[in-house]
């Protein structure tokens, strides 16, 4: 029943305690069956039939709903929330969502894929939830160029390699017996460095997205320095199921060796920049080059059990 519950949330995001009551009562009455002898393949057959039956009855009460007529989308979104924590704004929630909807669905062919709506959590209060046209990442620039926090007519990179000292496979360790070997080995790790920080620059990239990384550091303090003399702001620790909405939503193609990195992988923006939100700030990507439509809906909450 759990996994049950479950799978109705990741399909519908609604109903999760009906189907649990449903399928209990199914469950109580093929008990009742069971004890009066009845075969359980002679059961399960008969739900089949029963199943087919009700799909057929519902198909029939169904309403025809235009999935551009605005106030019958507002209505439903309403009536599920209304079994929300948070129903009391539910004329504030509502809009927005249906907003989103509409902003990403695929008319000509009657579909809506939501990855195409990006979901933050913020604090504050539920009355504040407000819905972004474009692209916002609950993060913050790990430096700040000669003091700037934002970037006009940027050129995004995203890539999936580190800018820091790679590690051997193995567990090797390197034995230093004396200064000259160390400076040796802290000048090859700094001319290794900034021939990435070169190669990044020569693409024409001003605003780079790193993937993070489980294995080592995914950019190091070095290389943010060298970056920063570069003005190339960055943006670290891009989750990996981020990757696919931001390649679509801003035109920049994942670059996973840095010998791959050219113009025509970066995406392009008009303005990217922090912009503060509640008691923090975030990053937003304005005028977004690509032909994708995405938006991003800023959920805020007084606690987490309002903003889940």
């Amino acid at each position: 029943l759990v996994q049950l519950s479950k799978a109705q949330d990741v399909e519908a995001g609604d109903g999760t305690t009906s189907v649990v009551v449903l399928a209990g009562s199914l469950l109580d009455a093929c008990e009742k069956l069971l004890y009066k002898g009845i075969h359980p393949a002679t059961i399960s057959v008969s739900f089949g039939t029963a199943a087919k039956k009700a799909c057929d009855i519902l198909e029939q009460m169904s309403t025809p709903i235009d999935m551009l007529d605005r106030e019958a989308l507002l209505k439903a979104a309403g009536t599920s929330l209304n079994s929300k924590v948070v129903s009391m704004c539910s004329d504030v929630i509502a809009p927005i969502v249906v907003d989103a909807v509409l902003a990403v669905a695929d008319h000509e062919h009657h579909n809506v894929d939501l990855k195409d709506i990006k979901i933050l959590q913020a604090d504050g209060v539920v009355e504040e939830t407000e819905l972004v046209r474009g692209v916002v990442l609950n993060k913050r620039f790990a430096h700040r160029v000669s003091g700037l926090d934002r970037m006009e007519k940027a050129k995004i990179g995203l890539i999936q390699f580190c800018l820091s000292p790679p590690k051997t496979d193995t567990d090797n360790q390197i034995v230093v017996s004396d200064y000259s070997q160390m400076d040796r080995v802290l000048k090859e790790e700094r001319k290794y460095i900034l021939n990435l920080c070169n190669k990044i620059k020569k693409s024409g990239c001003n605003v780079l997205l790193i993937q993070k990384s489980i294995l080592r550091d995914a950019v190091n303090d070095l290389a943010l320095h060298f970056l920063a003399k570069m003005k190339i702001l960055v943006v670290r620790d891009i989750e990996r199921d981020e990757v696919e909405f931001l390649s679509k939503s801003l035109g920049c193609r994942p670059v996973a060796n840095v010998d791959e990195l050219s113009p025509d992988m970066l995406g392009a923006a008009e303005l990217v920049e922090e912009v503060p939100t509640g008691n923090t700030k975030v990053i937003q990507f304005k005028g977004a080059a690509a032909e994708a439509s995405t938006v991003s809906i800023i959920v805020r909450g007084s606690s987490k059990l309002v903003l889940a």
